[in-house]
C-alpha cells in the first residue's frame, strides 16, 4: 500500500478521486459500449436468422404469388374485354338508332316518291284517254264511213271463217283427239287474232286507207287459206282411215273387267275403256251404287292389289259431276283409272278413306272446292278456305259472294 502523506506522491487526493471518477466513468462506457455491441450483434443475429425464414417462407409462397398473379392477370382480361364488349354492344346500339330513324325517313321518302309516281301515271293514263276520245270525236265522216266499210268487210271474213270452221269441226268429229286439240287451238288463236285486229282497228283512229287495204286484203287470204284447209282435210277424210293399233295396255285392261265381273258380277260398270290422252290408263267407269264394293275389291284382291291411291279429284261437266280416281299396284306394276258419276244437284259419294288412307286430304279438297259430299269421312271439312265461305269455288255456276276478293 501507497502512504498518503508520501512526499514523492505526485498527486493529491483530489486528483485521485477524479482519476477515479474518469476511470468509473470510462468502465462504464466500456460496458455501455460492450452492452450496445452486444445487443447489435443479438439483434444482427435474430435479423439473419428472420431473414433466412422470410427467405424460406417466400420461396415457398412464390410458387402461389405466381399462380395467384396469373389469375389476377386472366381476371383482369376478362374484365377488359367484358367492358371492350360492353362498349361495343352500346355503340352498335347508338348507331342501330341513328340507322332505325334514318331508314324510316328514307321509306317516308320512298312512299312520298312512290305516291307522286302513281298520281303522274294516273293524270297520264287519263290524258290519253282523253287525248284518244277527242281523236275519235274529231275523225272525219269520211274516215268513219271507211272505218265502217273495213269492219263490215272484217265481220264477213270472220263469219265466213267461223261457218268453215264450224264445217270443218263437223267433219273433223270423228278424228283423233290429237286433232280435235289442234282444232281448237287453231280457232283460240283465230279468235285472238281476231280480237286483236278489233283492238288495232279501234285505237288506229288515224290509220291510212292503205292500211285498211292490207286489213281487207289479209283478211280475204285468211278465208282462202282456211277454205284450202277445208278443202284438203274433206280430201284426207275420203282416204280410207289407217286402222287403229289395240293400245299395250288392253291385256291389263281385259284383266280387270273379267276379275271384277267374276267376283262381284256384269252390271257394275257404265263403261271400260283405255284413255288415248291418259298415257293408255285402263278406265273403268262404275256405278255409284257399286262404287265401294269395286273400290274395296280392287284393294283386297290378290290378282289386283291396289295398294297405292295416288289421285283424287272432282270435275264439274256442268250436267253432271265426276270423280276421279287413280290406283297403282305396286305388286304387279300396273296402273288403273276409276271413274263415278254424281247427281250434279246433290253429289254425294262414299268416302274411300277407310281403304286408302291417302285419299283423306283429296276428299276433302273436293268436297272444300266442288261442294262434293263423301259419307263416312273421318273429318269432311274444308281444308283452303275457311268454315263460312260461301260456295264452291270449282263449279262452273259459282258466283262469289264477295266480288272484291
Amino acid at each position: 500500500m501507497t502512504n498518503d502523506k508520501d512526499p514523492k506522491k505526485p498527486h493529491s487526493d483530489l486528483e485521485q478521486s477524479e482519476e477515479k471518477e474518469t476511470l468509473s466513468k470510462d468502465g462504464d462506457d466500456l460496458a455501455k459500449k460492450k452492452a450496445a455491441a452486444a445487443a447489435k450483434a443479438k439483434a444482427a443475429a435474430l435479423a439473419k436468422q428472420k431473414a433466412k425464414e422470410m427467405q424460406e417462407s417466400t420461396s415457398e409462397e412464390s410458387s402461389s404469388d405466381e399462380d395467384l398473379a396469373k389469375k389476377k392477370a386472366a381476371a383482369a382480361a376478362k374484365a377488359k374485354a367484358a367492358a371492350l364488349a360492353k362498349q361495343k354492344a352500346k355503340e352498335m346500339q347508338e348507331s342501330t338508332s341513328e340507322e332505325s330513324s334514318s331508314d324510316e325517313d328514307l321509306a317516308k321518302k320512298k312512299a312520298v316518291a312512290a305516291a307522286k309516281a302513281k298520281a303522274a301515271a294516273l293524270a297520264k293514263q287519263k290524258a290519253k284517254e282523253m287525248q284518244e276520245s277527242t281523236s275519235e270525236e274529231s275523225s272525219s265522216d269520211e274516215d268513219l264511213a271507211k272505218k265502217k266499210a273495213a269492219a263490215a268487210a272484217k265481220a264477213k271474213a270472220a263469219a265466213l271463217a267461223k261457218q268453215k270452221a264450224k264445217e270443218m269441226q263437223e267433219s273433223t268429229s270423228e278424228e283423233s283427239a290429237s286433232d280435235e286439240d289442234l282444232a281448237k287451238k287453231k280457232a283460240a288463236a283465230v279468235a285472238k287474232a281476231k280480237a286483236a285486229a278489233a283492238a288495232r282497228a279501234k285505237a288506229g283512229g288515224g290509220a291510212s286507207d292503205d292500211e285498211k287495204a292490207k286489213a281487207i286484203a289479209a283478211a280475204k287470204a285468211k278465208a282462202a287459206a282456211a277454205a284450202a284447209a277445208k278443202a284438203k282435210q274433206a280430201k284426207a277424210s275420203e282416204e280410207p282411215a289407217e286402222e287403229e293399233q289395240p293400245s299395250p295396255n288392253q291385256p291389263m285392261l281385259d284383266k280387270y273387267v273379267k276379275v271384277i265381273t267374276e267376283h262381284i258380277g256384269k252390271d257394275v260398270f257404265e263403261e271400260s275403256y283405255i284413255n288415248k290422252l291418259g298415257k293408255d290408263v285402263p278406265t273403268l267407269i262404275v256405278k255409284l251404287e257399286c262404287y265401294y264394293q269395286v273400290m274395296e275389291f280392287l284393294r283386297k284382291n290378290e290378282q289386283l292389289a291396289f295398294d297405292y291411291c295416288s289421285e283424287l279429284h272432282g270435275t264439274d261437266f256442268e250436267t253432271h259431276m265426276e270423280v276421279y280416281v287413280y290406283l297403282y299396284s305396286y305388286r304387279n306394276k300396273q296402273s288403273a283409272a276409276v271413274k263415278v258419276k254424281l247427281d250434279r244437284d246433290k253429289p254425294v259419294v262414299p268416302s274411300i278413306t277407310p281403304i286408302w288412307l291417302g285419299a283423306d286430304w283429296p276428299e276433302r279438297e273436293a268436297y272444300d272446292l266442288l261442294g262434293i259430299e263423301f259419307t263416312g269421312h273421318p273429318n269432311l271439312t274444308r281444308i283452303l278456305l275457311t268454315e263460312d265461305w260461301v260456295g264452291y269455288p270449282l263449279r262452273k255456276d259459282y258466283e262469289p259472294f264477295d266480288v272484291e276478293v
